[in-house]
């Protein structure tokens, strides 16, 4: 499973709306081979279940992940910041053994 933040939240609601995406649509969380660390992390918008999907829901967020990404991604809180060092989504992820600096690719 993948819990999400309050802040978390509030921006992917004001993406969704921004994109004019109903309630048919979900957040697509994901990993893929690259990054400096090996594996990096992937956020998109979709409305199309693939076979063998994970579906959660979260503070009225529907998160999907597909079986590999769950593997990698089980326990992990999304966040977002607007901080000095950057705005952006951010992944609490306690299966990386490394992460690199700018805190988008992480090996296990």
């Amino acid at each position: 499973m993948i819990t999400i933040t309050d802040r978390a939240k509030e921006r992917i609601e004001a993406l969704m709306k921004e994109s004019g995406y109903d309630n048919s649509y979900f957040l697509r969380v994901g990993v893929e081979s690259g990054g400096c660390s090996g594996l990096s992390y992937k956020l998109d918008f979709d409305n199309q279940a693939k076979e063998k999907d994970q579906f959660f829901e979260d503070k009225g967020i529907r998160v999907v992940l597909d079986v590999k990404s769950f593997l990698y991604l089980a326990g992990t809180e999304l966040d977002f910041s607007t901080g000095l060092n950057g705005k952006g989504f951010s992944f609490n992820n306690p299966n990386a053994s490394r992460t690199c600096a700018c805190g988008e690719s992480f090996s296990v």
